[in-house]
């Protein structure tokens, strides 16, 4: 079964900021060993103007559970969420089992 790590990350204090940082974190976290597919998204703007419910997503695919946790604990890893944290935006990391249709 495939593993997917998702990212949710916040709505961030400094949007140009962010995204300014962003683009080296992304760069960084698609070099993690055994990952399978990369998405990435940013959320849309909700229509009555109230604030998003978060900023960005990012999809990590691994064929196992345990290839997604061995990624998570390479220097690879370490990089590209040490770029994230230094944004100072707060984000959760879920592991999903995805079942296919």
């Amino acid at each position: 079964m495939s593993t997917k790590i998702t990212f949710i990350i916040d709505n961030p204090a400094d949007p140009e900021a962010f995204e300014a940082a962003y683009r080296d974190f992304e760069g960084s976290a698609r070099q993690l060993p055994r990952m399978q597919r990369f998405e990435a998204g940013k959320v849309w703007p909700k229509e009555n103007g109230s604030p998003t419910p978060a900023y960005r997503t990012v999809d990590m695919y691994f064929d196992t559970y345990d290839d997604a946790s061995a990624a998570v604990a390479t220097a690879e890893a370490a990089d590209f969420m040490d770029q994230l944290k230094a944004t100072g935006t707060t984000f959760m990391a879920p592991f999903t089992d995805v079942k296919d249709s």
